[in-house]
């Protein structure tokens, strides 16, 4: 069953508009388009198998412009799908991240003021507490000499760069081999005196040696000595990054071996990395449920010809993290009467919009979130409606169809340009029957965040070095 026929040309065009991001600042589209439901359960029904090869593309020249490295991205479900071969189980764990990682954020960039979210009761940051793995998307590194492969998380809201090491007084599963320290020619311990053990935030001392410690929200953590340590990117060799080697480590980190942070901080692979890339990087994340593999990629080289770009906005208080300007949300082509206001970021480094890959669902402001719901609802009168399911208020029942036609979404940027998102980064199916929900949840304060869901197969960039970021103009 089909939801509606349409002539041949404009199907083509609304299919093209379902896996296909679209940014404009003034061509006019259709306010619809066609989700294709029965490729997408299909998709999540045969799930993706294990894979590793080609992980890294390198292209360097002698110009920090001229620098590219090239990684893929790998999702868990490509490497851990076995611990959770069913599709409904994964996503109610990942759910359950999710509202870690949220209090987590809530917490942290509200000043610890928000009472809704206790972070004992919730906890967590990038990884989570379940058994299947950690993380949402991973690459494959080379820590020490020679180079002992490891996957890393990949995390834009952490500045941290951290593996487990041995000795380990106390550890947590992971696919891989502990790093041992003791095996690396490259492996130098930090002084408490250096002016690297400085920048990282409340340094410890012993035995001379540079201690760190990073406490993630729900009593989970990471504590052991600072290093100078070299990472391999296929071919590319970095010396001298600052990393934490983890000799205890609590909770909530199965699967990687540690965190690799992309933060705009100082002591993060980019800040740290600063002129050799540019202070550029580009990521961009497969769809779920997909054989598709993403990538990140390093260096000035990384940023795209053709992409819409718009500023970072600065957060002092908070460095770490990418904050955006959203100037309001589209449904169906209609602009929903929402404040600009609702986004904005105080002068006390509260609210605002930030972008982060390891939340899954995007947040809104309560208030946004219910005018936002209620204009797709009443563009969706068209599909039999379903109970809600997990964190989400809005679920349909499309089992019996094949295609669907669905109102566009859109973000609406400060300064004009606007992103129509792929109706899979809206609607996601919460089983494999066939029910999907509104990809959107309500926030417990005035922070917003831009999930991972809603940036799957956009080319996303950062020019860090001139504070904006690019989406576009490429898919995965």
């Amino acid at each position: 069953m089909t939801s509606h026929a349409l002539p041949l040309t404009v199907a083509a065009l609304l299919h093209l508009l379902c896996t296909i991001p679209v940014i404009t600042t003034s061509i006019s589209f259709p306010d619809f388009q066609l989700f294709n439901i029965k490729e997408t359960l299909e998709g999540i029904r045969n799930r993706p198998k294990p894979e590793e090869q080609e992980l890294f593309r390198n292209q360097n020249g002698s110009e920090s412009d001229q620098v590219k490295w090239e990684m893929k991205l790998l999702h868990r479900d490509n490497l851990f799908s076995h611990s959770f071969p069913n599709y409904s189980n994964r996503f109610h764990a990942r759910m359950q991240r999710d509202l870690k990682r949220v209090a987590f954020l809530f917490y942290r960039l509200s000043g610890g003021s928000v009472t809704d979210y206790k972070v004992e009761d919730f906890g967590s940051e990038v990884v989570s507490g379940v058994d299947e793995g950690s993380g949402e998307y991973f690459v494959r590194i080379g820590v020490g000499s020679p180079p002992s492969s490891q996957y890393m998380v990949i995390d834009s809201g952490s500045d941290m760069v951290w593996v487990q090491c041995k000795p380990c007084s106390q550890c947590y599963k992971q696919s891989d081999p502990l790093f041992d320290p003791a095996t690396s020619a490259s492996y130098i311990g930090v002084s408490c005196s250096s002016m690297v053990c400085n920048r990282i935030e409340k340094p410890g001392c012993h035995a001379g040696k540079c201690r760190y410690e990073v406490m993630y929200g729900d009593g989970s953590y990471t504590k052991g000595t600072l290093a100078l340590e070299t990472l391999t990117f296929g071919g590319t060799v970095v010396q001298n990054v600052a990393i934490g080697c983890g000799h205890m480590n609590r909770g909530m980190f199965i699967g990687a071996a540690g965190l690799l942070g992309l933060g705009g901080g100082s002591m993060s692979f980019v800040g740290q990395l600063g002129g050799q890339i540019g202070g550029a990087f580009s990521y961009c994340l497969a769809t779920q449920g997909t054989r598709a593999s993403g990538s990140l990629v390093l260096g000035r080289r990384a940023l795209p010809v053709g992409a819409v770009w718009i500023p970072l906005v600065r957060n002092p208080h908070f460095p770490t993290f990418y904050y955006i300007g959203l100037s309001g949300l589209g449904v169906g082509g209609i602009r929903v009467a929402i404040s600009e206001d609702l986004f904005r970021l105080t002068e006390l480094g509260t609210g605002g919009v930030v972008m982060d890959t390891g939340t899954a669902v995007t947040r809104l402001p309560g208030v946004a979130y219910q005018a936002f719901r209620d204009e797709f609802i009443a563009q969706t009168t068209n599909l039999p409606r379903a109970p809600g399911v997990s964190i989400f208020d809005t679920c349909y029942d499309l089992s019996r169809f094949i295609n669907v036609r669905v109102p566009t979404v859109s973000f609406y940027f400060s300064g004009g340009p606007s992103l129509i998102l792929p109706a899979a980064n809206f609607l996601i199916p919460v089983d494999n029957m066939g029910t999907f929900c509104f990809a959107f949840a309500p926030s417990a304060s005035g922070l917003s965040i831009i999930g991972n869901i809603q940036q799957e197969g956009i080319q996303i960039s950062f020019d860090g070095a001139n504070g904006f970021v690019g989406f576009g103009p490429d898919a995965c």
